[in-house]
């Protein structure tokens, strides 16, 4: 590797030193908003400049948050920072610095709006695009009761407005560092592609960026604003505190924390649906909330009427998401028919017609095989096409494109299959030691050129590389060992949820 030097360069908030290697300049941990100190920490983001030179050679804090799920932690990388107050930060990767005018794409991480949403994951490393000659930036925003606590007092949905500051910050400032504000795509996955989704939806996103990627995700996972302020005073009751934000904001970071674990504690064991509502499937307590203002309506309402006008759209998911959550710790093998048939319920299927059509999709399927089809059908796999299809139809829509990646991963003993998240290294192309533990040894290499060449074309373009997506022919491209195109690949799926989903 080749030795790296400094690079400086002066945004509208003040000078930042970067590094610079093999041709590619990082920026790391550049704030983009004032830290969240004190009561900041429940407060809308404000602005922050700085004197002189400011190093930026680490990634920045993590927002507050607790450890990931014991089954999922250990197939994630750790990631290359600690939690702190000055934790909304982004990071640069580019191939030139000044007026280059390059592709810009804005990273936004998931982890369920609770968990992670930072850029320092090695999963995450922009050197693959800035070498392909995008400008690649990740970002942070907070999540959990910071990002995403209601209690009807005007302030809503934080974790939002921080992807939006940095979005700004983004149209400000990007051109120093060869990226053309003029042409950004917002990607994510997960709570980052939720995100992705509610943002097409909301009015202060409007011209902030001009394509989207939404991998894994959809616009329908919100929360209502009754719901919302009903897990918000539960959790000032657990911090034995007055349900304002003030009080909130004036206790231990570490208490606020433990009182969210246990709020997901009681989603878990106290599962009443007068309080949970809408929680109770989606499993999301910190989930954007339709306050009336931040988010005026549902998503999926608004880019129907229009709201996403003008912006081309690529959105997927994977052929087995759900397998993620119940393969490793076991779980898949633990859930009896009585479960399967309480879920479909949840779910708004008829019991007896979900239960039969799964079983005819799936032949031989065991109960937790068919709990995990149903579930990625739900949470993933509808959404996604109903974005699809209410995009293409809605007026003076931008182009859209669909894909399913269906890659099996080998862990497990194959179990796996293609999980949530097991597209990210591919499409960062950053196969290798940190992708190991969700991939295995020998992650098809031909793969990752393949999904990360489109997803760059798609920034720098629009088009991806194969036929738009209509409701004619629902056009799709299948990636695996063999890509190829298909048409309408969930057909019998699509039209079972009809109505429901």
């Amino acid at each position: 590797m080749a030795a790296a030097a400094a690079s400086v360069v002066t945004t509208k908030s003040g000078a930042v030193r970067g590094a610079i290697a093999n041709g590619i300049h990082a920026f790391k941990g550049i704030p983009f908003a004032a830290p969240l100190d004190g009561p900041n920490l429940f407060q809308p983001a404000q602005p922050v400049a700085w004197e002189g030179v400011r190093e930026a050679l680490a990634f920045g804090p993590k927002p507050p948050q607790s450890d990931y799920p014991p089954m999922v932690r250990p197939l994630i990388p750790p990631e290359l920072s600690g939690p702190g107050a000055d934790c909304l930060t982004l990071n640069i990767w580019t191939p030139e610095l000044g007026a280059a005018n390059l592709p810009v794409m804005l990273w936004i991480a998931g982890g369920m709006f609770e968990y992670h949403a930072t850029g320092a994951s090695p999963w995450y490393d922009g050197s693959a695009f800035a070498r392909d000659g995008v400008v690649l930036v990740s970002i942070n925003y907070r999540v959990g009761a910071p990002g995403f606590l209601y209690l009807d007092d005007g302030v809503a949905n934080l974790g939002l407005l921080d992807q939006i500051a940095a979005l700004t910050w983004v149209r400000d400032n990007i051109a120093v560092f060869g990226g053309d504000p003029g042409n950004v795509t917002v990607f994510g996955e997960s709570a980052g592609a939720l995100s992705v989704g509610t943002l097409l939806a909301m009015p202060a996103a409007r011209n902030l960026f001009h394509r989207a990627t939404v991998e894994s995700g959809g616009a329908q996972i919100v929360t209502t604003a009754a719901t919302a302020e009903r897990i918000g005073r539960r959790l000032a009751k657990l911090l034995e505190v007055e349900p304002t934000r003030a009080a909130i904001a004036a206790q231990p970071v570490e208490r606020i924390v433990a009182a969210q674990n246990a709020l997901r504690g009681e989603l878990s064991t106290a599962r009443d649906p007068q309080f949970w509502g809408e929680v109770l499937l989606h499993g999301l307590p910190w989930a954007p909330v339709i306050d009336g203002e931040v988010i005026p309506a549902p998503p999926l309402d608004l880019v129907r009427a229009g709201a996403s006008a003008g912006i081309d759209l690529l959105v997927g998911s994977n052929t087995e998401e759900w397998r993620l959550f119940l393969v490793p710790g076991g779980a898949i093998d633990q859930i009896p028919q009585a479960a399967l048939a309480g879920m479909v319920a949840a779910t708004g299927l008829p019991v007896e017609k979900g239960l039969a059509a799964y079983g005819e999709l799936h032949p031989g399927a065991s109960p937790g095989d068919l709990f995990a089809a149903v579930m990625t059908d739900w949470y993933w796999h509808i959404p996604a096409r109903r974005l699809a299809d209410t995009h293409v139809g809605a007026a003076a829509g931008g182009t859209t494109y669909m894909y399913e990646f269906a890659w099996c991963s080998p862990q497990f003993d194959g179990r796996l299959g293609a999980g949530h998240a097991v597209e990210i290294p591919f499409v960062f192309d950053t196969l290798g030691p940190h992708a190991e533990p969700l991939l295995g040894t020998a992650p098809p290499q031909p793969l990752a050129d393949a999904m990360h060449a489109a997803w760059v074309n798609f920034a720098r373009t629009g088009e991806p590389g194969w036929p738009a997506y209509d409701r004619e022919r629902r056009t799709t491209m299948h990636f695996d060992l063999s890509s190829h195109l298909v048409d309408d690949p969930l057909a019998k799926e699509r039209v079972l949820w009809e109505g429901v989903r």
